[in-house]
């Protein structure tokens, strides 16, 4: 029977278990579970995933696609239903933000993270104040209790569709 071994991060946990890199002892509790096996917390990796890493580039990418699809849809909408159908904007709201969200999905290569749900947002209230203005009634027009539904039910559409 061989000696007690004990994780230098934790002295009071017995371990059997060691880096598979360094060959540090490791208890469970420090330990990082990979893919090649359990590594301690200095030769785990520390990178994020591939979808969560976000450039500049790829936020001018997102930007770009928001601010296109939601000015297009912005436009098509103040033209199209300028005073709406009174509780079915929900339904216009959903189809807006999913379409916002695709485009800023497909510019991005399907990459996930908190800047481009609020990227996204924008977007959909973009094309709500583009609606407003093709239609005549200001950037924010009083009693528009329709696209106010459809502007809340767009921006929780994109980020239900861009969070992964």
């Amino acid at each position: 029977m061989g000696e007690a071994r004990y994780c230098p991060r934790h002295p009071s946990v017995e371990t059997g278990l060691a880096c598979g890199r360094c060959e540090t002892l490791i208890c469970p509790r420090c330990a990082v579970f990979t893919d090649v096996g359990a590594r301690c917390p200095v030769c785990a990796p520390r990178r994020k995933l591939p979808q969560f890493e976000i450039s500049p580039l790829i936020g001018v990418q997102a930007i770009a696609a928001s601010a296109g699809a939601g000015a297009a849809l912005g436009a098509a909408w103040g033209l199209v239903l300028p005073q709406g159908f009174g509780f079915f904007m929900i339904f216009l709201g959903i189809g807006i933000g999913y379409v916002v969200a695709e485009a800023v999905g497909w510019a991005t290569n399907r990459r996930s993270g908190t800047p481009l749900l609020v990227i996204g947002a924008l977007g959909v209230v973009l094309a709500y104040f583009v609606r407003n203005l093709v239609a005549g009634d200001g950037l924010v027009p009083t009693n528009d209790f329709g696209g106010l539904l459809a502007l809340m039910a767009g921006v929780v559409m994109v980020i239900n569709r861009l969070r992964y």
